[in-house]
């Protein structure tokens, strides 16, 4: 699937909730459901700058060229925010990820209906994201 197609598929499945304590469930339920990272990468290099909450987020470079990304995070709505992301990110090129444009933070409603420092741990989260790629396409 292509990172629009998965982006549709998350903004068909938000659409399903009218009230945003439903949509916090599902992005809480997301997060539990998410593999932990093992404790080897929970590390200071790991962190991502710029979060209220502990973040980690760790990527390789796949032999077919794609990233893979993992991550955990201490906060419950935090971590299912993280685990969106790798599901519309993770198994794309470094190509793919630097030009998506991620229309459906703010499709969903997600950007307005979190506090200003989640907001900018989102912000922060992406970017470490698209700094990955950046960095695995100079290695290509």
């Amino acid at each position: 699937m292509t990172i629009e197609e998965i982006q549709q598929e998350v903004i068909e499945e938000f659409e399903g909730f009218d009230d945003w304590m439903d949509k916090y469930q599902m992005l809480i339920d997301l997060g539990s459901e998410q593999e932990p990272l093992p404790e080897k990468y929970k590390t200071e290099s790991n962190l991502i700058d710029g979060c209220q909450s502990r973040v980690w987020l760790v990527a390789e470079l796949t032999p077919e060229g794609t990233i893979s990304f993992r991550a955990e995070s201490d906060a419950l709505i935090v971590k299912g925010i993280v685990t969106l992301l790798i599901r519309v990110l993770d198994g794309h090129t470094p190509d793919e990820i630097l030009t998506a444009n991620l229309h459906f933070i703010e499709d969903i409603g997600l950007k307005e209906h979190l506090s200003p420092t989640r907001s900018n741990g989102l912000l922060a989260m992406v970017k470490q994201m698209r700094l990955y790629a950046l960095a695995y396409k100079q290695t290509l």
